[in-house]
Order: structure tokens, then C-alpha cells, then sequence
């Protein structure tokens, strides 16, 4: 049998450590986004008896993974055993000990046997043992980061929460972490909603959006909108990136004003893309609107939430940089040509680019949900900003891989027209002055470091 054991101590108590263990969402947080997993059902939670099945993946080869929950004790353990897996045996031990009143050990242990144990733990143990090192580093650093995000507020008394825009990049590792916190998700769906679950339906378009439907809500928090960082920006596209915004903006805030009682906060989602092409201008958020077209659908959609502000909701701007994720946007599509060798600066590269890692975006949403002094325009980018140079070399370098390249402008605007201009080829440089002004701490305010542990190297 090999054994790994990895064991950390968290600063607070043993009981929401544990119960943030036990709700839903857990797996999805815990699972690395260098590696990740999809969760096919796991509807017993953590107890005995319970069982869980996963969709996972060793390199491109994808596999199912069951597994059996055998033990509980409340606050102290719980074990799962694999039941469907690669390993011939697979029994991981989940201990949690009081270290004092205000902190605890968490400890992971897993003992395991290969197929062909003899012959396969002597060749494979090591980079078992390392693989495993990386994945339960993060997990631990995860939970850590989590639990004391959660236990920041002051009452933890759970709340009811209104997404839109549930299964885009931020909002599927948004919720989650909401999950584990303890607060009820209500999802807005443009299908008929499922059985039995949180769901309502909604069609900005027709402005269908039933406020029976929702019953107490106590935050909104609004993603939804066209994906403005593909294809061409052709007549029809640039209508629909309009639309997409202002209509659900609009739609959403009429329906929360009219609530009884209204909710406390609207978080909504906006872009750094409102203060345009301005060079190397540092910019915060007092500063004013670009002139480009991105800059002017910005203004319109934060314009639509004028109904939740008139009504004295609490409305906070999300003005957002480049998502960094493995799982989507920018990031995701640049791997494969960087990880082959075909990193490219974008023209001089001397342009900046405000970035943020996927989870300081889950991070500030949280902090402005439960900071009263947060409203109005927040930017949310590392406070660490990178030209697009910078980025191409630490990416390079992150993967081991030359990033030599450049991709003149003129092919850029050739290829992509007005949406290369504005996205690709425009620099904005911008600081996130709300959020450091209301003590808001990022979790990964470096780029080297960020992009290390989103893509395991680290």
C-alpha cells in the first residue's frame, strides 16, 4: 500500500471547517483547475452510505471515478473508498483536529494500491506522490482562503442569493464557493427550470421575469451577457453585446425595486473595457468613459441599473479585467499555441492589460456583498498590473516554453476588425482603488505566482 499524508494547520474553529466540508459545492472548490473535475452525482453529502461519481481525466483520457463515503463522526472524520477508479484499492481519510478554540488541523490521508501493485508502486509511487503533493497543497491553501473569507462576516446568517449568468466562467466557480458558505442560490434559467430545484425562468428579451417566482432575495448578484471576446464585431453582434446587457440589467432592476422588502445589495457585472484605450494613463474609478464602443455598452449597462439605485438599493459596479482561468476566456485559449511553443506578444506588447485571477473575482464579489461601503464603480483587477509583454513572458516561462513571437498589429486588425482593436490592441491601464480602500486583501495579486498555482507548476 502507498501512503501520502498531508496535514495543515487553518485558522478557525474545527466546526465550519468541517461543515464547509459537508455542503454543496465542496468538491467543485476543491477540485484544481489544472485537473479538473465534473461531478456527475453526489447527492448524500459526506455522510456514511453516501456515494459520489465524477468524470476525470489523466492526461487527455478521460475516465469515471465513484467512490463511497464508509465513516463519519461528526467534526472529527469522515472516509470515502473508491469504488470505481483507476487504483485497486483507494481509501482517503478526511481528520480534523481542535487546535484550540480558534484553529484547527486538517489532515488528508490516502492509502492506495495500483493494479499490479508490486511492479506498479515502484515505477509510478513517486510521481503519484508528487501529483498528489501539488493537488492537496492547493486544496488545503483553498479551504484556508475560503473559510476565512466566509467567517469575515459578521453575521453568518445564511443568505438567499439571485444569479443570473450561473454556468459562465465566473459564475460557475462563484457559486460554489457561495454553496460551501452556507447560502441558498437561486439560479435565473432561460430553459424550463428543473424539478426541485432553485430555479426561475426569465427571458430579457421578452422582459419575462415573474418577482413571485423568487420570493425573499436578499442579494442579486448579475453576470449574464454576450461573450464580447469572439469573432468579428459584425452589425448583429454589436447589437446583441448591447442588448444582452441593457435589457437583463434593466429587467432585473425593475423587478428587484418592486420586492417587498427590496434586496440588500445588486452586484453587477460591468468591464474595465468602460474607460477605453487610454495608453499608459493609471486610472481609477473616478475616471470617466473612453470613447470606443466598448466603453460606451459599459455605460449603458451600468446606465440600466438606474431603477435599484433610484429604489436605494446598494449597487456596486464590477468593473472586470481578464479573467485568468485554465477553464475559459482568455487564458484557456491561449495554452495549447504557448504550451507548443507559439507564444506571441500582440503587437509591441507594450500595451496594458488589467488581469485578475478567477478567484480574487469571486473574492471581491463576496467583499462587496458584505461591505457596506462598497457601491458604485469597483475595479476589479490585480492591484499588480502587466503590460501584454509581461504576460507573454511569464506565461513562457510558467510552461517552459520560448514565447518569442509577435503578432503584428496589422494582422490583428485584419483578422478581428474593430473587436482586435478595442480588446486585443487597446491599453488601459486601471487600479483597483475601492477595493483596497474598503480592505479588500487579494489571494493573488502576482502574476508568476497566479498563473503557478492555476496551472499546478508551483
Amino acid at each position: 500500500m502507498g501512503i501520502f499524508t498531508k496535514k495543515s494547520r487553518i485558522a478557525a474553529p474545527v466546526e465550519p471547517v468541517f461543515q464547509w466540508h459537508s455542503r454543496p459545492g465542496a468538491l467543485e472548490r476543491l477540485s484544481p483547475p489544472w485537473d479538473p473535475i465534473h461531478v456527475v452525482e453526489n447527492p448524500g453529502g459526506i455522510k456514511k452510505g453516501a456515494k459520489a461519481v465524477l468524470k476525470m481525466k489523466a492526461g487527455p483520457v478521460p475516465y469515471t471515478w465513484a467512490a463511497e463515503h464508509t465513516a463519519y463522526e461528526e467534526n472529527r472524520l469522515f472516509r470515502d473508498e473508491q469504488i470505481k477508479g483507476p487504483f485497486s484499492k483507494w481509501i482517503h481519510t478526511h481528520r480534523f483536529e481542535p487546535d484550540g478554540e480558534s484553529a484547527c488541523f486538517l489532515e488528508d490521508k490516502i492509502e492506495y494500491k495500483l493494479p499490479m501493485a508490486s511492479i506498479g508502486n515502484a515505477l509510478l509511487d513517486p510521481f503519484i506522490q508528487r501529483t498528489l503533493d501539488r493537488i492537496f497543497t492547493y486544496r488545503h491553501r483553498i479551504t484556508a482562503e475560503d473559510i476565512s473569507l466566509h467567517l469575515s462576516r459578521k453575521n453568518q446568517t445564511p443568505l438567499n442569493i439571485l444569479v443570473s449568468g450561473a454556468s459562465g466562467l465566473i459564475g460557475s466557480a462563484l457559486i460554489p464557493f457561495l454553496t460551501t458558505g452556507g447560502h441558498r442560490i437561486v439560479r435565473l434559467v432561460r430553459r424550463l427550470p428543473l424539478a426541485d430545484t432553485n430555479e426561475v425562468f426569465w427571458d430579457p428579451d421578452s422582459g419575462v421575469l415573474n418577482p413571485h417566482d423568487l420570493g425573499k432575495i436578499d442579494v442579486v448578484i448579475h453576470l449574464s451577457g454576450e461573450n464580447i471576446g469572439e469573432g468579428r464585431w459584425t452589425k448583429d453582434k454589436k447589437k446583441r453585446i448591447v442588448e444582452s446587457r441593457v435589457k437583463s440589467t434593466d429587467l432585473i432592476s425593475k423587478v428587484i425595486a418592486a420586492l417587498n422588502p427590496v434586496p440588500r445589495v445588486f452586484v453587477c457585472a460591468s468591464a474595465i473595457g468602460f474607460y477605453g484605450d487610454r495608453g499608459h494613463l493609471l486610472l481609477d474609478e473616478s475616471d470617466g468613459p473612453g470613447n470606443d464602443f466598448i466603453s460606451s455598452v459599459c455605460a449603458k449597462w451600468e446606465k440600466s441599473a438606474e431603477p435599484a439605485v433610484q429604489k436605494g438599493i446598494r449597487t456596486a459596479f464590477m468593473r472586470i479585467g481578464v479573467v485568468l482561468s485554465p477553464l475559459g476566456g482568455a487564458l484557456s485559449r491561449l495554452l495549447w499555441p504557448f504550451k507548443m511553443g507559439l507564444g506571441a506578444k500582440i503587437a509591441s506588447g507594450k500595451q496594458y492589460m488589467g488581469w485578475v485571477s478567477i478567484e480574487d473575482v469571486i473574492g471581491a464579489v463576496y467583499h462587496t456583498m458584505i461591505n457596506d461601503a462598497v457601491k458604485g464603480p469597483v475595479n476589479v483587477v490585480s492591484p499588480v498590473c502587466s503590460t501584454n509583454i509581461e504576460f507573454t513572458k511569464t506565461l513562457g516561462r510558467v510552461l517552459s516554453r520560448p514565447a518569442v513571437l509577435s503578432i503584428p498589429s496589422v494582422a490583428i486588425k485584419i483578422l478581428f476588425g474593430e473587436m482586435g482593436r478595442e480588446i486585443l490592441l487597446s491599453s488601459t491601464r486601471v487600479k483597483p482603488e475601492t477595493l483596497l480602500n474598503t480592505g479588500y486583501r487579494f489571494r493573488s495579486p502576482h502574476l508568476e505566482e497566479t498563473l503557478l498555482q492555476m496551472l499546478g507548476k508551483g
